[in-house]
């Protein structure tokens, strides 16, 4: 954009005086270019259509010859109501309009009236909201703005119209000629034209098109160049290859990788074998074996020379870690250790000395690994297991216990690739997208809760043969708002109902850490058979004898979390289930539940919860670290968005893009990120 005239002050504009462009600048409208980008949320449609098309309180503009005398009636003192018949094609319909009496007089038999307003297909009948004498006057499609305060849609349209009129000319193309060429892009001057005022459906279809892949080039840009500079910035630890021992130590371990695993096992290694930090996060659905892609990953660093920290959120969960890459170990030189806080006093210090003096290899821990006095004697490689549970700030600490050491993220929630693309977007991401062999699917039903007894019967027949089952309640205690079942009145109605024969343990967010750690041994150790629960269990506890998994008012989770809970049950060798009990009365409630019973895929779930939930649901708004685009789309524009990375990461790659003139203005735009001055870097 040339700099002399689009940054002028929204005030030159025609009729933005003082008080217009104090309304303006709220809505973030400071200068002309900021008008010419403040685009449209929807559109009105003006076509014509037949009514033939229309649905039933759709709104419709039709155009036709009066065919009554108007009738006027008054109610309510100063209310009126005006009707008249009108011929529409081969429909004569009913025209009803509030509160306009002095239409009266205007409308007469055989006169052509254009009207917009709502079709009542029953009664064959339209409610006026706007009404024009003679033939359509309008453009088919008229953009609707987002305004405040005393702005007005029209004073907008207008503005916008004389900002276009006036300064079109100084808008500057932003893409290459040869992206434009290949995908038929829309200039940048026309794409503008097309998103506020378009001349047909197609047009505007077209302007939206350049503005979605304008919009996901410039962040994958942004994301691209952040990842270069990044990469070639950081310095990092060029780890020494020992192949033979660690496709041995792969040959020697109780079960074969899947063609997943072996893949993603390469993508790290390359990664801790190149002079660059490893920046990776590695996504596996419940089950997927992640902790032996570690185990392995590991291994290769402390073969290197170098200590391994696997941070994970819970005591339990760092226990269990702990517990199997020992087994893994045993037969090998590696010493592996456990740091959690109930770790104290000469235990604690003798494991710190022998941690910093390079005797500890692997240390597994909660947060309990950042704090002040744990020192590594040369830490190589840092993993942090759900690290969304982890704040950023926790996660740097970690990572500055070493000299520069790698970085890999896991998580067991399925995150679609469209959203990894774009909060992850500086990241190299691997996906573990298949099961291993003999693992038994969860089976699971979706009963109405009348069915209640019957469940109870089955929770009962699987713990006689030995086995245990959660319960899991949305709520806490009773709510006036919100009519589910919540922890505490299950776990006394499971209590009762049992008594005598089995133990009912009860888990919520209430608890202290001590009391949840109890809570979830005693479980662990089958000491409590049927565990009433919050979804606190949803990450990573690991009871291969739970076989049943009853989640209650089921239509209250979305996808993701359901598919989260039910990866708690199927750890062992025994079939599990997963019972929903819900009765929803929306229609995704109901959709929500039929999916659940049909996949075991958490990928395609997650891609589904996205659909139907939307982005800023699916992460949850506040951590959700998803850009906001004015026009793009991440969940039905997905295949722009691959396609702007693709070319986003060519062009950050080609020396062409840092000085061919073409990419100039792709340049400018990255300066002004403070990508290219280095502002962004870690």
């Amino acid at each position: 954009m040339k700099e002399n005239k689009l940054f002028q002050p929204v005030s030159v504009i025609k009729g933005i005086g003082e008080e217009t462009q104090s309304l303006l600048n709220n809505i973030g409208v400071e200068s002309v270019g900021d008008l010419l980008e403040y685009f449209p949320y929807r559109y009105e449609d003006y076509r014509l259509r037949d009514l033939a098309d229309v649905k039933h309180e759709e709104k419709v503009t039709v155009e036709g010859k009066v065919y009554s005398e108007p009738s006027l009636t008054y109610y309510d003192r100063k209310k009126s109501r005006l009707t008249f018949r009108l011929i529409v094609g081969r429909y004569l319909i009913n025209i009803v309009c509030f509160n306009r009496p002095y239409l009266k007089k205007k409308i007469s038999i055989h006169l052509t009236v254009t009207v917009t307003g709502k079709w009542d297909l029953h009664r064959q009948t339209i409610t006026v909201q706007e009404l024009f004498f003679g033939s359509q006057q309008k453009n088919e499609i008229e953009p609707v703005y987002s305004v405040r305060g005393n702005l007005t849609v029209k004073a907008m349209r207008r503005f916008v119209q004389s900002a276009l009129q006036e300064y079109i000319n100084d808008v500057e193309e932003t893409l290459p000629e040869n992206l434009r060429k290949k995908y038929k892009l829309l200039t940048k001057q026309d794409a503008l034209k097309g998103i506020h005022f378009p001349k047909n459906h197609d047009h505007l279809k077209q302007a939206r098109r350049r503005f979605v892949y304008e919009e996901f080039l410039l962040f994958q840009l942004k994301m691209q160049a952040l990842r270069k500079f990044t990469r070639e910035h950081s310095k990092g630890i060029k780890h020494k290859k020992h192949e033979e021992l660690l496709q041995k130590f792969i040959s020697d371990l109780p079960f074969p990788l899947t063609g997943a695993q072996k893949r993603v096992v390469q993508e790290i290694l390359s990664d801790l074998y190149s002079p660059y930090r490893m920046n990776r996060l590695l996504q596996g659905d419940v089950g997927s074996g992640k902790t032996v892609v570690a185990a392995i990953v590991m291994y290769a660093a402390v073969l290197s020379g170098y200590q391994a920290a696997l941070m994970v959120p819970t005591e339990i969960l760092a226990e269990q870690h702990a517990d199997s890459l020992s087994s893994l170990f045993a037969k090998l030189p590696v010493e592996v250790a456990l740091l959690t806080s109930s770790i104290k006093g000469k235990k604690r210090t003798q494991l710190l000395q022998r941690l910093e003096k390079g005797e500890v290899h692997i240390i597994v821990g909660t947060h309990a690994l950042i704090q002040d006095d744990v020192h590594f004697h040369q830490l190589g490689l840092v993993i942090t297991d759900e690290q969304h549970r982890f704040g950023v700030e926790q996660r740097r600490v970690l990572r500055e216990k070493g000299e520069y050491p790698d970085v890999l993220f896991m998580t067991a929630t399925p995150i679609p690739r469209t959203l990894a693309i774009t909060t992850f977007g500086e990241m190299d991401v691997s996906v573990i997208d298949e099961m291993p062999v003999g693992r038994k699917k969860v089976e699971t039903y979706w009963v109405k809760p009348n069915h209640l007894e019957r469940i109870l019967e089955f929770i009962e027949k699987e713990v006689r043969k030995g086995r245990q089952a959660y319960v899991i309640c949305p709520l806490i205690e009773e709510s006036d708002q919100l009519d589910v079942q919540n922890a505490i009145d299950v776990h006394s109605m499971l209590t009762h109902y049992y008594k005598g024969r089995f133990q009912i343990g009860l888990m919520h967010g209430r608890l202290s850490s001590d009391e949840k750690e109890e809570v979830m041994r005693a479980f662990t150790e089958n000491k409590v058979q049927v565990l009433v629960s919050t979804t606190v269990v949803e990450v990573g506890v690991n009871v291969p004898n739970a076989t049943v998994m009853v989640i209650y008012d089921a239509e209250r989770f979305g996808l993701s979390q359901l598919h989260q809970l039910r990866g708690r049950v199927g750890r062992g060798n025994e079939q599990s289930y997963c019972i929903l009990l819900a009765d929803p009365k929306s229609e995704t409630g109901k959709e929500r539940m039929k999916i659940m019973t049909e996949t075991n895929d958490g990928f395609v779930l997650s891609e589904k919860d996205l659909e139907l939930r939307g982005p800023g649901d699916f992460f949850g708004k506040k951590q959700s670290g998803m850009p906001e685009f004015k026009i793009a789309d991440v969940v039905h524009d997905y295949r722009a968005l691959e396609v702007a990375r693709s070319d986003a990461a060519i062009l950050v790659n080609s020396p062409s893009f840092w000085k061919n003139d073409e990419y100039k203005p792709l340049r400018e735009y990255l300066r002004n990120t403070g990508i290219l001055n280095g502002d962004k870097l870690d």
